[in-house]
C-alpha cells in the first residue's frame, strides 16, 4: 500500500467514504497528462498505488502524439479519450443492435426492416449524457435584420483568459458580440450578398458535466513559439451560467481541477485536486493527500506576471447541482 496510501487512510480516519477507492497512478515517463486526468476505483484496498501500463501502451500504439516521452497536453489527452471512447460505445451500441434485429428476422421470418439506406439513428452514450451541450451560433444581418442560428455539439469550452480575471468574464467574453465588415462580411441569403453583421456565440443547452479548458497556452509571433499565461483566473466552487437558452441559470458546483505546474509548455508536470464527498484531495502521481479546501485558490494563477507561482488551473470540472447526482471522484 506504502506510506502515501496509509497516512491518507489515517487522515480519512472513520470519515472515510464507504465503496470510494483513491490510488496514485505510477509515472512511466512524463505520463503525468494521463494521470491527472484519469482516476481509476474498481480495486478491492482502499488506498495504493496502481501502475496504469496497459493503458498507456495502448494509447501510444493507437495514437503517435503520445509516443514520445515528450511532455504531452493533459487536454489534448482529455478530447482524445473522450472522443476515442464515443467511438467505442456506438460501435459497441451499434453492433448490439445489429446482433438483436438478426435475431428477430430468424424468429420472424421476412421483414421490412433494412440496414441498407437507412439514416443510422445517433447513438447517446454515457460520455454525451455526461459531457455533451449544445452551443448556439447566431449571426445577425445589419441590413435586414434576419438571424442565422446553427447549433453545434460540444464536450468541454475552451476559453481565452487575461490577466485578473474570472470564469465568470471569461465565459462573457466567449459570449461577446463580434461585428464582422471589410473582408470579413457574411453571406446573407436573403439579401443575396455580403453585408455587415453582428456574430455571438452562447450556449443553448449546459451539460451535465462542464469543462473548461483555460487556455493557459499562446502562441507568441515575435518569439516564434509558445508561451505559458500564468494569469490569475478566478475559479469558483460555484458556478451560475446566465442566459442559457434552456435554463436561465444554470448552477454548477466545481468537483475537480486539472493543475498544470511550471513554466512553459514544452516542459512541467500535471496534477489534479479532485472532491470527493465533501473532501477535497491532491493526486500528483504516485501521492495522494488530503487538503483544506482553501488550498483550491492557491492554483487560480498569478497576480504579476513574473512570479514564483507556478501552479495554474488548467482545465476544470463542474457538475449541474440540479443533476440530482452527488459529487464523485
Amino acid at each position: 500500500m506504502g506510506a502515501a496510501g496509509s497516512k491518507l487512510e489515517k487522515a480519512l480516519g472513520d470519515q472515510f467514504p464507504e465503496g470510494e477507492r483513491y490510488f496514485g497512478l505510477e509515472n512511466f515517463g512524463n505520463t503525468c497528462y494521463c494521470n491527472s486526468v484519469l482516476q481509476i476505483s474498481s480495486q478491492k484496498r482502499k488506498t495504493g498505488v496502481l501502475a496504469p501500463k496497459r493503458f498507456v501502451q495502448r494509447l501510444k500504439k493507437q495514437n503517435e502524439i503520445f509516443r514520445s516521452y515528450m511532455h504531452q497536453d493533459a487536454h489534448e489527452f482529455l478530447n482524445y479519450l473522450l472522443n476515442e471512447l464515443v467511438d467505442i460505445l456506438e460501435k459497441e451500441a451499434r453492433a448490439a443492435k445489429s446482433d438483436q434485429e438478426n435475431s428477430l428476422k430468424v424468429a420472424n421470418g421476412p421483414t421490412t426492416i433494412s440496414s441498407n439506406g437507412l439514416i443510422k439513428e445517433p447513438v447517446v452514450t454515457w460520455v454525451h449524457k455526461n459531457f455533451q451541450g449544445i452551443l448556439t451560433n447566431e449571426t445577425r444581418c445589419l441590413r435586414c435584420e434576419t438571424v442565422t442560428a446553427r447549433d453545434e455539439t460540444f464536450l468541454d469550452l475552451s476559453l481565452d483568459i487575461e490577466q485578473n480575471s474570472s470564469i465568470t468574464s471569461c465565459l462573457k467574453n466567449f459570449s461577446s458580440t463580434e461585428t464582422l465588415n471589410a473582408e470579413d462580411k457574411f453571406f446573407c441569403d436573403k439579401c443575396c450578398s455580403l453585408q455587415e453583421a453582428q456574430k455571438r456565440m452562447k450556449i443553448k443547452r449546459p451539460p451535465q458535466i462542464l469543462v473548461i479548458h483555460l487556455k493557459r497556452f499562446k502562441y507568441i509571433e515575435q518569439l516564434g513559439r509558445y508561451k505559458k499565461l500564468s494569469y490569475r483566473v478566478v475559479f469558483p466552487l460555484e458556478l451560475k451560467l446566465n442566459n442559457t437558452v434552456e435554463d436561465a441559470d444554470a448552477e454548477y458546483s466545481l468537483f475537480a481541477v486539472v493543475v498544470h505546474v511550471g513554466s512553459g509548455p514544452n516542459h512541467g508536470h500535471y496534477v489534479s485536486l479532485v472532491k470527493s464527498h465533501n473532501h477535497w484531495l491532491f493526486f500528483d502521481d504516485e501521492n495522494v493527500e488530503i487538503i483544506d479546501e482553501s488550498a483550491v485558490q492557491t492554483f487560480f494563477g498569478s497576480a504579476q506576471e513574473y512570479s514564483s507561482n507556478t501552479d495554474h488551473g488548467y482545465i476544470l470540472f463542474y457538475e449541474r447541482l440540479d443533476a440530482g447526482r452527488s459529487n464523485t471522484s
